[in-house]
Order: structure tokens, then sequence, then C-alpha cells
């Protein structure tokens, strides 16, 4: 049986669908835009700023679900402009390193929503 996600720590969907879902022993996020969970506000800055936000809301509902950063398995990342790349992978190496981590498909998005720079979900499992 299925089991939805939902953490104050991470913000609240925009929309009809929840943070997560855990299924057995693995984990389906959705993605994480960079919102402030409290003001729902995107972080001042850019690229940078918004990353860490934006894996900062993914570890939250990681952990939510009873995971967390050490056991995601796969990760998507759309990015909105891919000019972004290098500064982006230099967060996302601060979290996940460059010794095992996840496997990762990063995409150049069309629009994300409320014109983030950065959305990131995960696949990974309850320890």
């Amino acid at each position: 049986m299925k089991k939805l996600v939902a953490t104050e720590n991470a913000p609240a969907a925009i929309g009809p669908y929840s943070q997560g879902t855990v299924l057995e022993n693995l984990v389906f996020t959705s993605g994480q835009l960079p919102l402030d969970p409290k003001t729902m506000a995107f972080p001042e800055g850019g690229i940078t700023e918004q990353a860490r936000m934006s894996l900062a809301n993914l570890k939250a509902v990681l952990e939510e679900a009873g995971a967390g950063i050490d056991s995601v398995v796969k990760t998507t990342c759309f990015l909105a402009k891919m000019e972004d790349f290098a500064a982006f992978n230099e967060v996302y190496t601060e979290v996940f390193g460059t010794k095992g981590a996840p496997a990762r498909s990063c995409i150049q998005a069309g629009r994300l929503p409320k014109d983030a720079l950065v959305e990131v979900e995960a696949i990974a499992y309850v320890k």
C-alpha cells in the first residue's frame, strides 16, 4: 500500500500532487522547487541559492519518508538554462559528493513552475 509524504519542512504542493509517495521501501519525490517552505518565495540570488533550496527541500521530503540523501538512487534535475549547469553541479556535489553519487538525468526545461531556475526530484529507498 502506498503512503503519501507530507512535511512542513518543504514547500506545500502548488498543485494536485503530494510531496512524495512511499511504496514498500521506495520513495518517489515530486519535483522540489526552490521555494522557502515558510514564505513560499525563492531565495535571493541566482542558481546557486535556488539549487541549495531545492536540494534542502528534497532532503526534507526524503527524511519525512524515512530515507535520506545517502539513500537516493536516481535524481532528475531540471534547469531553466543549461548555462547554469556548472554552477548547479557545484551545489549538487556539496550535497551528494562525487563518490557514490546517484544516477542522474539533468535537462533544460522550457519553463519551470513559478519561473524557477531549478527543480529536482528523486527516487530513494527507506533505510
